[in-house]
């Protein structure tokens, strides 16, 4: 119940608020999918979760620390959009210890619980991650990007940049890379949808420890769609 309000609250300032798209239980059912494909498809590749290579944990216990963080990492939005990565800290502490007691012993409590607190840390877009799952939570986050996400800030908030690109997104594919282990396919309907490539998505990227092992690639399926009609400024 608890997470069910931060959750609500957090919809709340993002969408009724503030007019940006949704940051609840939608976007964390999404990218938590997306996140545990990236984390199997390293593993697959041969890449050791970070967990696993410095706690001696499991390859499941990686995926516990992306699940958390992703489920934890927006809740900061319940008190504002403003630093919410490290409002989301300070909520999220105390749920990781509820959520972990009944199963580990307090030593791997205090392991798996800094790990998750880093990867939500983390996920700001400017702060380089050190660990592959904080890799992974990162980037999923800005995978979250297809176009019935951008839906509401456009309807309501009126066209901008982030809006209409976001707009042009229509599939996200996480597939095995030819060369890397991690293959990303974006389909865009308008070439308007490279900017949330190339400005959103490769910073955070770029910022990730998992950039090395990912390849993008970005196609206009189809004939061009017109996603703006007009624009002015007043």
């Amino acid at each position: 119940p608890q997470l069910d309000a931060y959750w609500a609250g957090s919809n709340i300032t993002a969408i009724d608020r503030m007019g940006i798209n949704d940051h609840g239980p939608v976007h964390v059912r999404i990218m938590t999918n997306i996140a545990l494909k990236l984390l199997r498809l390293l593993i697959e590749g041969g890449v050791t979760p970070s967990v696993v290579a410095n706690h001696g944990l499991t390859n499941d216990e990686a995926e516990l620390v992306v699940v958390l963080a992703c489920v934890l990492h927006d809740i900061g939005h319940v008190i504002h959009r403003e630093e919410h990565e490290l409002l989301s800290l300070v909520l999220a502490a105390p749920l990781i210890d509820q959520l972990l007691e009944p199963i580990y012993d307090p030593r791997a409590i205090a392991l798996i619980k800094g790990e998750v607190l880093h990867a939500i840390y983390a996920h700001q877009r400017a702060i380089r991650t050190l660990t592959i799952e904080a890799g992974v939570v990162k980037v999923a986050d800005a995978l979250d990007m297809e176009s019935g996400r951008a839906r509401i800030p456009f309807e309501i908030g009126g066209p901008t940049i982030h809006s209409v690109s976001a707009m042009a997104i229509k599939k996200v594919r996480l597939e095995r890379g030819t060369e890397r282990p991690i293959r990303i396919s974006i389909e865009m309907s308008n070439s308007a949808g490279i900017f949330q490539l190339d400005s959103l998505l490769r910073e955070k990227l770029e910022n990730s420890t998992i950039s090395p092992y990912v390849e993008v690639e970005g196609n206009v399926v189809g004939e061009e769609k017109k996603i703006l009609q007009r624009y002015s400024i007043d």
